[in-house]
């Protein structure tokens, strides 16, 4: 989770410097959307491990629910 923060927070920096520099912003601007991807994946690969991991502690027996 460190690393999203920290993905997110680099994103807002460059857009922050896009708009001070207007000859560089389509270059830091495609940075941030760079960052805000690396987030996103962080963030996915953490919430499939912490499932991964519920599944495996899953008692023997019990059926996890299914979404209608």
């Amino acid at each position: 989770m460190e690393n999203v923060r920290r993905y997110r927070a680099l994103a807002s920096l460059c857009r922050q410097q896009a708009a001070y520099r207007p000859l560089q912003n389509w270059q830091l601007l495609g940075q941030a959307e760079h960052f805000e991807y690396l987030a996103e994946t962080a963030l996915k690969a953490h919430f499939d491990a912490c499932n991964a991991q519920r599944e495996e502690d899953a008692a023997p027996g019990w059926e996890a629910p299914v979404a209608a």
